[in-house]
């Protein structure tokens, strides 16, 4: 084995050293897309987060089934989640994002290791465009609900989606279920758990088959076919369901399941491959690093997983984040390896003693 030691190659320009592009920027600025930040920052990347200031969560008092933070108003969790990020260099931007475009070279590999890498163009609202080698999309979901009078005014307060996130607070009191979609009948089944006083008014699926009225009947869960013309409450709590008959079920909680719409329009001119998902439209298919059908352009957390909870959008955050990373590496390693050899070919050589 040769032993002789090598002249090492000549050093080149970092890209996390240029002013453009950015490294990475997230869209969003939640739970997943502050992980996302945060695992960038930590990796020395410049790394820019562009926020709309409207998370999903904002109008949940608190969160629940967050190891640590039990009981924690959502915002107060974000507020950390952007005091450490930027501890590492993260810089943040409020923004909305009105398109995402691809730039000059942006499907290539690595460039030929001179000038800025590829990168792809975010327009935003106020008409600047910002690039950057590698898009994480962080945005969620806008949950749509039933335009029933009086429920969107209680949506996250006494009209819920998640028994998990609100059955224990809810525990033992009146419960109801208004059907949307088939996912109304899992939260009857779900929340059957946390009380025996249930009623699920069912319009909303049509006529229930025998044999689902019947496992719905066996523990004592109240079927009400009539369709729901009114939540009446008091702006925070909820009192009553009122059908179109005029008869009324006093409630103490009330869950529906919203149909979820991923909050990713911006991206429509790139015509990215799509899945569905169960009550809602279709979102952006990823695969298993979070990497979407751009190969510059990642997503994680609700956008991809409507129904993930809060824990689970922070670890795919995390992990799409070091999944940029790890491109972005990799991408630095080709373009040094281009620059050394366009550097020691005959026209490198000319240039150089010219």
């Amino acid at each position: 084995m040769d032993h002789t030691p090598r002249t090492p190659a000549p050093a080149t320009p970092h890209p996390a050293d240029q002013a453009a592009p950015w490294d990475a920027v997230v869209i969003g600025g939640s739970a997943a897309g502050l992980s996302a930040a945060q695992a960038l920052g930590r990796a020395l990347r410049r790394t820019l987060v562009i926020d709309s200031g409207s998370p999903r969560n904002r109008f949940a008092a608190q969160m629940h089934n967050v190891l640590g933070h039990d009981g924690t108003p959502p915002g107060e969790l974000a507020a950390r989640g952007r005091q450490e990020a930027a501890r590492y260099g993260v810089v943040f931007r409020e923004a909305a994002v009105r398109t995402v475009r691809d730039g000059d070279g942006v499907t290539g590999p690595a460039g030929d290791g001179a000038g800025s890498p590829p990168s792809v163009h975010i327009e935003l609202d106020g008409g600047e465009t910002v690039a950057a080698r590698a898009i994480i999309v962080a945005t969620g979901v806008r949950d749509e609900l039933p335009a029933i009078p009086g429920l969107a005014e209680h949506w996250g307060s006494g009209v819920l989606h998640c028994p998990y996130c609100h059955g224990w607070e809810e525990r033992g009191g009146r419960l109801a279920v208004i059907t949307t979609s088939p996912l109304g009948l899992h939260q009857a089944k779900l929340l059957r758990q946390w009380s025996d006083e249930l009623t699920v008014f069912t319009a909303g699926l049509g006529a229930l088959d025998a044999e689902t009225e019947a496992l719905l009947l066996a523990r004592g869960v109240r079927l009400v076919a009539e369709p729901v013309a009114e939540v009446r409450g008091d702006g925070s709590r909820v009192s009553a369901v009122r059908t179109a008959t005029g008869e009324e079920y006093a409630v103490d909680a009330i869950f529906t399941a919203s149909a979820t719409v991923p909050r990713d329009g911006f991206l429509d001119e790139l015509g990215l491959r799509r899945t569905e998902t169960p009550g809602g439209a279709p979102v952006l298919a990823v695969d298993a690093m979070g990497r979407t059908s751009h190969p510059r352009i990642w997503a994680a957390g609700n956008v991809v997983t409507p129904f993930a909870s809060v824990p689970m959008v922070m670890g795919a955050g995390t992990f799409a984040g070091a999944a940029v990373n790890a491109a972005l590496v990799e991408e630095d390693f080709a373009r040094a390896a281009a620059l050394v050899a366009a550097q020691r070919s005959p026209a490198g050589a000319e240039v150089r003693d010219a």
